[in-house]
């Protein structure tokens, strides 16, 4: 883009072109972005449609994880910085329609949770484990060490006093610190939009196996969006016995059981 230098006498619609700090709130941050309208003219300042483009992106519109980007004619900047920053915090921030179907799933009734201990993986905003709390589970809600406080605060802020007790946040990064945890110790195991990465994929099965007893039920949330997906269900398959519980077509999401292969009891 060229640089257009413009005088001050510009009319009053161009009047935020001339402040030196542009504010703008995305993905939970607040973005402050330098002008310089009067030195390097319209690649220096913000136009309306970097701001339209940036909310486009913040709906999710577009999946971001695992992608590459590059912003072309970028001049500030600010798509290029949104869309970076939802990369990071759409795992933790918002919560993902396939939370949303899960705990839809929960509140059915279709598995027994009063008295049961559940472990929701990769919890995000905490939503599922802390309906899953709710309805009488004893439930440890895990993410990486870095959305800790943000879990917390929302099982803190959705609980009554009464059932936070049966609410723990704790950090679990798959396939690290494992030994955080006994082996089998769950009834049942949470987990919504974990499937995306497929870098994940041996870390997550390692995590399943050890967290699972021949007694456990793992529920697993995911839109089938990419050959990735139907990857790891096909290796999720060489360990559980898999099957499709749910199906919402408005939201494009799968629920699916899975249980050891050598399970006799179902939960």
């Amino acid at each position: 883009m060229a640089l257009v230098p413009y005088e001050d006498t510009a009319g009053v619609g161009l009047q935020k072109f001339h402040k030196p700090l542009a504010t703008f709130s995305f993905a939970n941050h607040t973005i402050q972005i330098r002008q310089d309208w009067r030195q390097l003219g319209v690649a220096a300042v913000v136009w309306d449609a970097a701001v339209v483009l940036s909310t486009y992106l913040e709906m999710g519109a577009v999946e971001l994880r695992g992608r590459s980007a590059v912003e072309l004619g970028a001049g500030t900047g600010l798509v290029g910085i949104v869309a970076a920053l939802l990369v990071n915090t759409s795992l933790t921030s918002y919560p993902m329609e396939e939370a949303v179907v899960l705990s839809t799933y929960l509140e059915m009734g279709a598995v027994e949770l009063r008295g049961r201990s559940a472990v929701e993986l990769g919890a995000g905003t905490g939503l599922v484990g802390i309906v899953a709390a709710l309805l009488g589970a004893h439930v440890t809600i895990t993410d990486r060490k870095v959305a800790l406080e943000f879990l917390k605060s929302n099982v803190q802020a959705n609980l009554p006093p009464h059932i936070q007790p049966r609410a723990v946040v704790k950090e679990l990064t798959w396939g690290q610190n494992l030994g955080s945890f006994s082996p089998g110790e769950f009834d049942l195991i949470l987990g919504a939009d974990i499937i995306y990465l497929e870098e994940t994929f041996t870390d997550l099965l390692q995590t399943l196996e050890y967290l699972c007893s021949i007694h456990s039920v793992i529920l697993l949330a995911c839109r089938i969006r990419y050959e990735r997906d139907t990857n790891f269900l096909a290796k999720l398959e060489g360990c559980f016995t898999v099957s499709k519980v749910l199906y919402d077509p408005e939201k494009d999401v799968h629920v699916y059981k899975a249980q050891k292969r050598d399970q006799r009891e179902d939960l």
